[in-house]
């Protein structure tokens, strides 16, 4: 049975604008210029100051035509907010922005044709059939940027079957394919990497013994060589370890990605733009926010005069939805504006928090001055939301005197030292990476002895943690680390 009801309930919701701003802080400066970009083509409102060539006298007069107005009207708003808003663009804060060197360069860019296309090119110079060509550029179209081919045959036979109305049978892609395995440089077209350092390996000359030992280790004994299982191997081919170590210098010399040398001219540059820049200034750090890509916005001046003329006759009803748009328009427009403000203002405070706690390293650049520091420290500095804090240091860059870092990689948890000081954690990642560079190659250490290693060092910490440090910094384990 359905009854109604009084119910008072208390809710925390947030705003569309409180909405904006988290979104606009979890992006980096490149995603910023390009989400600008987007809200000025969709809101008319909004405009890039850059970009207007308005007359600045007229726009005085119009000022004090609209003030003149606001004084005899008695709406809800006040149109001189929208003129106080337009009239300060420079929320940007310029001169804590900009740098010594304002210069804007440019990087050149190489050109060069794509990694299917050079295939292409080779496939054209052969002697085919337009059956077998067509082939061919679905073979190659189904290359990866590494030179490998991972789709399966039956699924390319299903594919020019109905996408191109081919008959053919995997024996005739296998004869294709063949044709492409032939193609420079060596291994393009290789379905694993077995293959792909065979395919390699059979273009040199496997007469001399070294090679021929090679292709003898790739085709029976590859397990055993990826686990570098190397005294299986001894025995089970019954060689030296010199021939062994000849043999396996043969194969280090080849290319596990072919397609990636392909590439090296066409593929697309990805250039980081650092949110942040850091800079030593006579013994004193600078901080600056990267706002090059930011352009300056500002109202737009024809809907500010709309929204005045409609005001004055809002008793038609065409006149009274024509003003209720553009002034959600104009109030889009001053929210993302705010917001962009708040945005710069919020990113500026937090990070120089960060310089400030690990001001350390800012001037000497070494790791092992890295301060233990958590999201929850630079909120309480700052006095904002631990999840504020996580989204400026989401995605973003800070440039250093000692290179361009993730904002996140300076943040790290704190341990205990026997000497009972707190270390970053970051800092015995670093001497642990030292020790294993510095380690014989011939018998490297294992994580039982890189934990007594540490122990030695004052940093008592478990073998299992020392498994996860090594994990985390990308070092395989002892026995792969190893070398003749």
């Amino acid at each position: 049975m359905l009854n109604q009801r009084l119910q008072q309930k208390l809710l925390q919701k947030l705003s569309p604008q409180q909405i904006l701003l988290m979104k606009l802080l979890q992006i980096p400066t490149m995603a910023l210029e390009q989400r600008i970009k987007q809200e000025i083509e969709e809101n008319p409102a909004l405009e890039d100051i850059e970009d207007v060539t308005d007359v600045e006298n007229s726009d005085s007069e119009v000022e004090n035509e609209i003030s003149e107005e606001s004084d005899n009207n008695n709406d809800e708003f006040d149109l001189n907010d929208y003129l106080d808003e337009d009239e300060i663009p420079a929320y940007k804060l310029n001169a804590n922005n900009t740098s010594a060197d304002n210069e804007r360069k440019d990087i050149p860019f190489s050109s060069g044709i794509s990694f299917q296309e050079l295939l292409i090119s080779q496939l054209g110079l052969r002697p085919l059939d337009e059956k077998q060509y067509l082939i061919g550029l679905n073979i190659i179209g189904n290359i990866d940027e590494s030179g490998y081919l991972y789709r399966d045959i039956e699924a390319m036979v299903d594919d020019l079957a109905f996408t191109q109305n081919i008959n053919t049978t995997k024996k005739n892609i296998l004869e294709v394919l063949e044709i492409i395995q032939d193609f420079d440089p060596p291994g393009i077209g290789a379905r694993n990497l077995q293959e792909c350092l065979l395919l390699q390996l059979k273009r040199k000359n496997t007469e001399e013994k070294s090679i021929k030992l090679a292709l003898q280790i790739i085709e029976r004994n590859f397990n055993e060589f990826t686990k570098k299982h190397y005294t299986k191997i001894i025995k089970k081919t019954e060689i030296t370890d010199e021939e062994l170590k000849e043999a396996i210098d043969e194969i280090l010399k080849l290319n596990p990605k072919p397609g990636n040398s392909l590439g090296e001219t066409s593929k697309t540059n990805h250039y980081i733009i650092p949110d942040f820049i850091i800079s030593n200034i006579n013994g004193e750090l600078e901080l600056s926010l990267n706002s090059k890509s930011s352009p300056e916005l500002r109202l737009n001046r024809s809907y500010i005069n709309m929204l005045e003329d409609y005001s004055r006759d809002k008793k038609n009803k065409k006149k009274k939805e024509a003003f209720m748009f553009v002034k959600q328009k104009i109030d889009s427009a001053k929210w993302f504006i705010d917001a962009i403000k708040q945005r710069q203002n919020t990113m500026f405070v937090t990070m120089n928090a960060i310089m400030n706690y690990q001001k350390d390293y800012f001037y000497t650049g070494d790791e092992k001055n890295l301060r233990p520091m958590i999201l929850k420290d630079i909120a309480e500095i700052v006095d904002l939301d631990i999840s504020t804090i996580s989204r400026v240091a989401n995605s973003k860059y800070v440039q250093t005197p000692f290179g361009t870092f993730l904002l996140k990689f300076f943040f790290s948890e704190s341990m205990q030292t026997s000497s009972g000081e707190e270390v970053s954690t970051r800092e015995i990642k670093k001497i642990l990476s030292e020790c294993i560079e510095s380690e014989s190659k011939i018998k490297p250490q294992t994580d039982e002895q890189l934990t007594g290693i540490l122990k030695e060092k004052g940093y008592n910490i478990a073998r299992r943690t020392v498994a996860k440090y090594r994990e985390q910094l990308n070092i395989p384990v002892a026995r792969l680390r190893k070398e003749l």
